[in-house]
């Protein structure tokens, strides 16, 4: 008699390393979890586990978050029944949150999932094997959260003592031997930047004059080793150092500040004066915005989270209102979100009566004083404007119109963002923001570069992927990454060579979340 085979078992390994360090070796951390578990696989052959093609690795992402290119890729081959069986080193490797992996658990059972760790006898199909399980997840997050506690201590305990910890130097700064010495030239710039402040008491004058002295901010270092540099001076930054107290040889830490061990580069005299100029222009913004005719000033972001300020545009004797966002006002156009402008008494009438109706407010109650009083935040978006409220107040003293709006907590108003001409005066064009011509450069570039190794693949001219890097000199996983861009949308790729994809847009962006079908890729940039 002839004995059945085993049903077969498909098999898909995932593999994950919660740093980049030495991910660029040719033998790896991933590479070495997925030696283990082809191992076990093929051990397993009688059984009829047979391992699918493709790979699911996540270099340097950690596993307290579920939101991993590679993690998420494996769970639609999950959804879509092509696994039977997933395979890892640890347990730890797909998850180290129990929340998480009761999620996972749930997922896999739906889809008759089997998970098996190599170094880990676990089935998750019965309840001892679960229980198991748990108990071991349980004490990963533990350790995760004990480990958390402890860096957090020991940053909190030497930033007492006034110790440097490490993170992002302050101009007139530099490190040397783990310890902070002035830079004399730096010095003198940051002491000319508190002298113009007091001088023209405006930040925005300010980062004007020193773009006019072609005073530039200092290059950084990132850890790839890359140097970038700012254009020009920020609003923002030179608030924050405005307002740095690491100056006068302070460190501030959870509202505390204590005694640093590094030298002042400012007279306390100095600082002090800034730091009631800057008080006191507060105050004058905060009485401004009260007094202005703009109901939304303070409240209205757009969907990046750039502020929207009022402007206005005068023809003719007559005033157009605006909102603009602060991307725009300080020429950073690709950082603006989908609608950087919009129409000021337009977006005020929408939300005033999309209160209104939702609320049933027919008091005649003054429409600024409810926006203001209740309102915490408003989101311009390509298609709709979210509102959301302040959180409950006490209700004894609230109206009943009050009483209906403390307890509503969000509000979503449908929305088409379009300037109309009026009179015969053209409004600013609506700005949805589109890539750079040097985004779009690389992006065309790494396009080419990735479909020229695919032909070279299936023309036979070279053997693998793996021969790719080696004769690149790069890392294996990175020609896997970039490969996927061979398969765009053919719309996608027009898009991005005539210059209409959307700003943010990016190599790294295109292959961490790329969907299979071209009509996903298409939505997914707003091209469907």
């Amino acid at each position: 008699m002839k004995t059945a085979g085993a049903k077969p078992q498909r098999c898909a390994i995932y593999t994950r390393k919660s740093t980049e360090h030495n991910l660029d070796l040719a033998f790896n951390s991933l590479d070495a979890q997925r030696e283990a578990c082809e191992a076990y696989i093929k051990s397993q052959a009688h059984e009829g586990w047979r391992l699918v093609a493709g790979r699911f690795d996540d270099g340097g992402l950690s596993g307290a978050s579920l939101e991993r290119p590679a993690l998420q890729g494996l769970l639609e081959q999950v959804q879509s029944r092509k696994i039977d069986i997933i395979v890892v080193y640890k347990v730890d490797r797909l998850t180290r949150s129990l929340a998480d992996f009761a999620k996972l658990v749930e997922l896999f059972d739906a889809f008759d999932v089997s998970f098996v760790s190599v170094t880990q006898s676990f089935n998750t199909t019965s309840s001892m094997g679960r229980l198991t399980l748990n108990v071991l997840l349980s004490f990963a997050q533990f350790e995760r959260e004990v480990i958390g506690e402890r860096v957090r201590d020991k940053i909190a305990a030497s930033k007492r003592k006034g110790i440097w910890v490490g993170g992002p130097i302050p101009l007139g700064y530099q490190s040397v031997g783990k310890k902070l010495e002035i830079v004399p030239e730096e010095a003198e710039l940051v002491k000319k930047i508190f002298a113009d402040y007091l001088r023209l008491g405006s930040i925005g004058e300010l980062a004007a004059a020193l773009d006019r002295e072609g005073v530039r901010p200092r290059p950084r270092k990132l850890a790839s080793g890359k140097m970038i540099a700012a254009a020009r001076f920020m609003v923002g930054p030179l608030a924050h150092l405005l307002k740095n107290r690491f100056y006068i040889g302070e460190i501030a830490y959870r509202g505390e500040t204590h005694k640093g061990e590094h030298e002042p580069i400012l007279d306390r005299e100095l600082f002090d004066a800034v730091q009631a100029r800057l008080a006191e222009g507060a105050v004058k913004r905060k009485l401004t915005r009260s007094r202005s005719s703009a109901m939304l000033v303070g409240l209205l972001f757009d969907d990046r989270g750039n502020p929207m300020s009022p402007s206005h545009a005068n023809k003719k004797g007559v005033r157009y209102r605006y909102y603009v966002s602060h991307a725009l006002l300080q020429n950073r156009k690709s950082r603006a979100g989908t609608v950087s402008r919009v129409s000021a008494p337009d977006v005020e009438q929408l939300i005033c009566d999309a209160v209104r109706k939702a609320l049933n407010v027919n008091d005649g109650a003054c429409d600024r004083d409810l926006i203001r009083a209740r309102i915490d935040r408003i989101i311009i978006q390509s298609d709709q404007i979210a509102v959301a409220f302040h959180g409950p107040e006490l209700e004894a003293n609230l109206s009943d119109s009050e009483r209906a709006l403390n307890r509503l907590t969000e509000l979503t108003i449908p929305f088409v963002p379009r300037l109309a001409p009026r009179k015969g005066i053209v409004h600013a064009p609506l700005d949805r923001g589109t890539i750079d011509s040097e985004t779009r450069e690389t992006l065309l570039k790494t396009i080419a570069r990735s479909r020229g190794w695919m032909e070279a693949v299936l023309s036979g001219k070279t053997a693998s992927f793996d021969a790719i890097a080696a004769d690149e000199g790069l890392a294996e996983r990175h020609v896997r990454r970039l490969a996927v861009l061979t398969f765009l949308s053919p719309k996608v790729i027009q898009a991005i060579a005539d210059g209409a994809a959307p700003s943010g847009l990016t190599v790294s962006s295109l292959t961490q979340a790329l969907p299979h079908a071209w009509a996903d890729q298409e939505r997914m940039l707003g091209l469907g």
